[in-house]
């Protein structure tokens, strides 16, 4: 038996970019993704929009959408739907994903091709990272909410609520009318 062969962060950066093809790797393992569906993309658009609404009145945090490449260790890339970052000390961004450090959030919107990866491989790394992780469901209409020493989600259906000790407003978003205005009536 051929063992798979190791994968890190530099390989996959070096890999030819094709469209509609998303390559990551996490602890080793190379991850292909086919191209979102339209609704996810929507959903993340929508989801950034909100999100940087929030996040630039701030001066401190700020908010970005896939593609990035989000490098946790040697042998893990990882390109989140959704991040939110600290901005630099004097408010301006990083110049650089690897300048901006880790994320304080994540968000990835599950899709036929990801769910597997999203729910078991990038989130136990995401936690050991110490990054807090939502898992938006479209199909489910629900979020769930991983703080990083839980051994269980919080699942949520009604409202997001989001804060980090950088502000005192939090991120709020009411699920059913998010949903709704992405999906149509239930």
């Amino acid at each position: 038996m051929t063992a798979l062969p190791t994968w890190t962060a530099e390989a996959v950066q070096a890999l030819p970019e094709e469209v509609g093809v998303r390559n990551e790797c996490v602890d080793g393992v190379l991850l292909v993704s086919p191209a979102p569906r339209l609704v996810h993309q929507i959903a993340v658009s929508e989801l950034l929009v909100l999100l940087a609404a929030w996040c630039n009145p701030t001066g401190i945090l700020w908010a970005v959408s896939s593609p990035i490449d989000l490098i946790l260790d040697p042998k893990t890339l990882v390109q989140p739907d959704l991040s939110v970052f600290r901005r630099r000390a004097d408010g301006s961004y990083p110049a650089s994903v690897d300048e901006a450090g880790l994320p304080l959030l994540v968000i990835e919107v599950l899709s036929p091709g990801t769910a597997r990866a999203d729910r078991f491989y990038k989130r136990r790394r995401y936690l050991q990272a110490g990054i807090e992780y939502f898992i938006m469901d479209l199909d489910s209409r629900l979020v769930e909410r991983w703080l990083p020493d839980a051994e269980r989600p919080d699942v949520l259906a009604e409202q997001v609520r989001w804060q980090t000790d950088a502000v005192s407003t939090p991120f709020v978003l009411d699920l059913e009318p998010f949903f709704t205005r992405i999906l149509g009536e239930p």
